[in-house]
């Protein structure tokens, strides 16, 4: 009893529903995955789904999505489409096999590498133009910002790949959409128009690509909606204002360097502001996970292989031939999907009936993963474990 349709029919004989007509199995195949997805993973942490994520990081950039799923269909089905890969991530953590701290806490994090706001006032002033104007940071290299894929970020009908590095970005419907709420900006331009009013500029957390590999480049976005390329469709997104070239709105965060183009003319002497973020880079020393992003402090200065302990999502079922990854659990998830059903149709004594053997099989599944998380002894400082060095020297002889 592992393949998908043995699941479904040990579901209708739950339900007393043998026949087609009364429910679907494409209708049954949908409970299932609602209760294998989003369920399971909530009510119980299983020891077979724990795994390890690894990526390698590049030089300069310091935020990393949490990967998310391609869209899953299949011919005649609803899509299922992006969601996370993995549940979260927890210790250890290893930075080129280094065992590095790991925060959940953005307090306990920033507390430690504090994100300090230069405030560069003026950075240069107004000439009467709209620009382009060379800025100079004063310092170096600077803190890029990030775009959150939680609100999926797409060129055209295509999403985009994390993080995201392009050539030229065009004044067109083409550009990137990006959601307004998902722009975590670290570098911003700021002047006031000959009207007093505010004009802001600032990174989009996209890349440019092309450059030598020494340099990281980032394009800028301008907060004005009535730019060239501004999209109706999308009110609430920002569209890319300029190309990658010697008039394009760049800066490159190695050098500190920024091209700065505004909607409006700066008047003449008006100030231009800059605030940014500066970090010396080297060798990740924390990390933190908040809001499925990963965020290394320093910036790394080289490429780093990072390693996490991860919880797998369960990936969705769709071809009733298709076998299920841990067999031991198809009773639970048969069991599980026909508890959403009762309680959907509202047969309340046929839920009530189940419950107890819904809840039986909980436990057996649930005590599977126990036996594993608890094979391991607890450290303290009296013991020392396989493979671990008594770092404290305790009991060591002189």
């Amino acid at each position: 009893m592992n393949l998908l349709s043995d699941i479904i029919t040990y579901i209708r004989r739950i339900i007393k529903s043998p026949s087609n007509a009364q429910i679907t199995d494409s209708l049954i195949i949908d409970y299932i995955n609602r209760f294998w997805i989003m369920d399971v993973d909530a009510r119980i942490q299983l020891f077979d789904l724990k795994t390890t994520y690894q990526f390698q990081t590049i030089p300069g950039i310091t935020s990393y999505n949490m990967p998310l799923y391609n869209i899953q269909n299949e011919t005649g089905d609803p899509q299922i489409s992006y969601y996370p890969v993995y549940q979260g991530f927890m210790m250890p953590v290893f930075v080129n096999g280094i065992n590095v701290p790991f925060y959940t806490d953005q307090q306990a994090y920033w507390n430690l590498w504090p994100n300090y706001v230069q405030f560069l006032n003026p950075a240069t002033v107004g000439d009467g133009t709209a620009g382009p104007y060379t800025i100079n940071l004063a310092q170096a290299p600077a803190i890029p910002g990030y775009l959150d894929m939680t609100g999926i970020v797409y060129t055209g009908n295509t999403p985009v790949v994390d993080p995201l590095f392009t050539t030229t970005v065009p004044n067109n419907t083409g550009a990137p959409i990006i959601p307004f709420t998902s722009i975590y900006p670290a570098v911003h331009f700021t002047a006031t128009d000959q009207s007093g009013n505010n004009m802001s500029v600032q990174d989009t957390g996209i890349f440019l690509s092309g450059n030598t590999s020494s340099q990281l480049y980032g394009l800028l976005v301008t907060q004005n909606t009535n730019i060239e390329g501004y999209d109706v469709a999308y009110p609430f997104n920002y569209q890319i204002y300029g190309t990658y070239s010697t008039t394009a709105n760049t800066v490159n965060y190695t050098t500190g360097v920024a091209t700065v183009t505004f909607p409006s003319a700066v008047p003449s002497g008006n100030p231009i502001n800059a605030e940014c973020l500066f970090f010396q880079p080297g060798v990740p020393r924390g990390v933190l996970f908040y809001n499925n992003c990963i965020t290394i402090r320093p910036p790394p200065d080289i490429s780093y292989n990072v390693q996490l302990t991860a919880y797998l999502t369960p990936a969705a079922f769709f071809s009733t031939g298709q076998s299920i990854q841990f067999g031991y659990m198809c009773e639970y998830i048969a069991r599980g999907a026909a508890r959403k059903i009762l309680a959907d149709t509202g047969d309340t004594e046929q839920f009530m009936f189940y419950e107890p053997l819904f809840k039986e099989q909980e436990t057996l599944v649930w005590k599977r993963s126990q036996r594993q998380f608890t094979a391991t002894r607890t450290g303290t400082i009296f013991s020392d474990l396989q493979g671990q060095s008594n770092f404290n020297q305790i009991g060591a002889s002189n």
